[in-house]
């Protein structure tokens, strides 16, 4: 009838962890040593206490003028694709009917691009005489915000 005799001591209730630690070891293991590779370009150390600063309410209005850089070469004057050229000549249109005081660009540019567009969109700017430029940036989440090592 079954398992009722023998020496097998019955079913055992309790799980078994030990396969699951060894596991967990060596994928411990192997994160440790990969994760030094992983890591490129140089290390720069960023300012301690870096808050994120009061959003500007002026570029949420749909007068606002934003200047987007998603990739190297590629300007965008709110949704409409422009060269760097007709860019100039179109901040300039949409400034003309703006109060001094109103008169900011907002620039934007993707991750991947490079400093040296994002220098030729303000230089491009400045030339039709405006002083003041935003750079928009993602804000740091909490938890997420890196900061140098002490000392």
């Amino acid at each position: 009838m079954g398992m009722q005799g023998g020496g097998g001591g019955g079913l055992q209730s309790e799980i078994n962890v030990t396969p699951m630690v060894d596991v967990m070891l060596v994928l411990l293991i192997i994160f440790m040593v990969i994760t030094p590779f992983l890591q490129s370009g140089v290390t720069v150390a960023i300012p301690r206490g870096m808050k994120n600063p009061d959003e500007d309410e002026a570029i949420n209005k749909e007068s606002a003028i934003i200047v987007a850089i998603p990739k190297d070469n590629t300007y965008y004057l709110g949704k409409t694709q422009v060269n760097l050229d007709d860019l100039k000549n179109q901040v300039e249109k949409a400034l003309a009917h703006k109060k001094e005081e109103e008169k900011i660009v907002y620039i934007k540019s993707g991750v991947e691009v490079s400093y040296g567009e994002v220098v030729k969109v303000i230089n491009a700017v400045r030339e039709k005489g405006v002083d003041k430029i935003g750079l928009v940036a993602d804000k740091v989440k909490k938890g997420s915000a890196q900061t140098a090592p002490p000392g």
